[in-house]
């Protein structure tokens, strides 16, 4: 058979992810701080695009349009469901009426004091670990061939407070020998706070043991001889090699538990992050209302100069006509898709607050079991994009301040065949724990037994994984004797 080219016609479907609908999607993920930051690059880079000032009255009607929304008929909903791919041309845009429903923005001012951001939050600045360390090196008493090999080893301490190099490093990168390295390094490990530069745990306790004042005591003896069988609890094994008695052993290890593992991490400069939630829910009546939180978030619009310019081709050449054409499709396609991100979050709540009206009523215990797919059945949306708008989100709700993805759980069938949600059974092993006996906490099987009496029944293995994804150790980690 002969091998030759030829042409030939073939009708193919193919879906294609324009660039719009790209952005489309990946706005209905971001958190409202992604958000935030993507719409203020998107105006450093857009001359189209401008801020303009918030107005209450926009807002009011913005939720009464979502709602009315609802009781739309599902041909006229069909259009606002999902993210469609297209472009709309400018020749079909009415740019008179739409610029008529802005003003021009005369620049951000700061109408009264309070509305000015604080002082205090831009001049002071918190104190690290090394500036702590660094300025007790320097007011310590250090020859001058020492402050280098001092700085060396404060550099290698990590937010911890441990020492993560050798001396041998230290003093190679200094040129130095060892035995000056290990003197800067003992007279370091005398700093505030107590138990810093150590190289392991036992070190650290250690050094916080011998400033406190208790050397050759049996605290030391036991952090020096013992340490193994102090971590697993193994104080009759420790009384027995001392030939002490055994409550003596407890009373140490008191006095060893109150020591501090991580001297640095009083330093440590992770600031509190405070979650600002994207949706309200709040009681009114017997019914729940869902807003949505616009607070921070850019109130964007067309620039009325450069809309004008674009009608007026004499005004520019060609290629500022097609260089502000594209720029003004680019920003429409903006504002379209974060209107739409908007509508396609509130839709998602007012299901989720309608399938979980019980747990937002009465707690935790009447969580409902619920899948991406109960919610986008219910609103008429892929599961794709439920999963997409329930990431990095937050609802303040009656019973605090949830992400979206909480809602969405497994279901454990009951004894009576009622499912329970899964979230429900891991706050009911955490009471469980709470309430047990430190000196005799609960098996993993004697959990799985309480649970059994009230309805729910799962194996031990479930219990076991449910308890370390609630970060809670095992019975003989929970074990305390004192």
């Amino acid at each position: 058979m002969a091998i030759e080219m030829r042409q030939q016609m073939k009708l193919t479907q193919q879906l294609v992810m324009t660039p719009q609908l790209q952005q489309a999607i990946k706005l209905l993920q971001l958190s409202r701080l992604e958000l935030q930051d993507l719409v203020r690059q998107e105006m450093e880079e857009n001359p189209v695009l401008e801020e303009s000032p918030e107005i209450e009255e926009t807002k009011e009607a913005d939720q009464l349009e979502m709602q009315e929304d609802e009781d739309l008929p599902k041909d006229e909903k069909a259009a606002f469901e999902e993210v469609k791919a297209g472009e709309e041309t400018l020749q079909d845009i009415d740019w008179a009426t739409y610029l008529d429903g802005y003003n021009y923005s005369v620049g951000d001012q700061y109408y009264d004091d309070d509305d000015r951001p604080s002082y205090e939050n831009i001049l002071t600045k918190k104190s690290t670990l090394f500036d702590h360390l660094l300025w007790q090196l320097k007011l310590g008493h250090f020859a001058e061939e020492e402050l280098p090999a001092g700085v060396e080893i404060l550099g290698n301490i990590d937010e911890d407070g441990y020492f993560r190099a050798t001396v041998a490093d230290v003093a190679a990168e200094c040129g130095v020998c060892e035995s000056l390295v290990e003197t800067v390094l003992c007279k370091i490990q005398g700093f505030d706070p107590m138990g810093i530069a150590a190289r392991n745990l036992q070190e650290c306790l250690l050094i916080q043991v011998r400033q406190l004042g208790m050397s050759g005591s049996l605290v030391e003896v036991i952090l020096q001889d013992h340490l193994k069988d102090l971590e697993t609890r193994k104080y009759k094994q420790i009384a027995k090699a001392l030939g002490i008695d055994f409550n003596e052993v407890l009373a140490t290890a008191k006095i060893i538990s109150g020591l501090d593992p991580k001297p640095g991490r009083q330093y440590n400069q992770d600031d509190v992050q405070y979650i600002s939630p994207d949706i309200f829910v709040q009681k009114v009546g017997d019914e729940f209302v869902v807003m949505l939180n616009d607070e921070g978030l850019p109130n964007i619009k067309i620039n009325p100069y450069y809309a004008v310019d674009s009608r007026s081709p004499a005004l520019a050449d060609s290629k500022t006509e097609e260089y502000i054409n594209d720029k003004m499709r680019s920003a429409l396609w903006l504002i379209k898709s974060i209107h739409q991100r908007q509508r396609t979050i509130y839709k998602a709540a007012k299901s989720i607050v309608k399938f979980q009206r019980d747990f937002l009523e009465h707690g935790i215990e009447h969580l409902k079991p619920l899948v991406l797919r109960d919610v986008a059945e219910d609103i008429g949306m892929h599961e794709s994009t439920i999963s997409r708008v329930t990431t990095n989100k937050y609802m303040q709700t009656p019973q605090g301040l949830l992400e979206l993805k909480y809602f969405f759980n497994s279901g454990i069938s009951t004894i009576e065949g009622d499912p329970v949600a899964s979230e429900s059974v891991k706050n009911r092993i955490r009471e469980i724990v709470d309430k047990e006996d430190l000196r005799r906490p609960y098996s993993d099987q004697r959990i799985a037994e309480i649970l059994s009496r009230d309805n729910i029944t799962i194996a031990r293995r479930t219990v076991t994984k449910y308890r370390e994804m609630l970060k809670i150790g095992s019975s003989s980690e929970r074990k305390r004797l004192f």
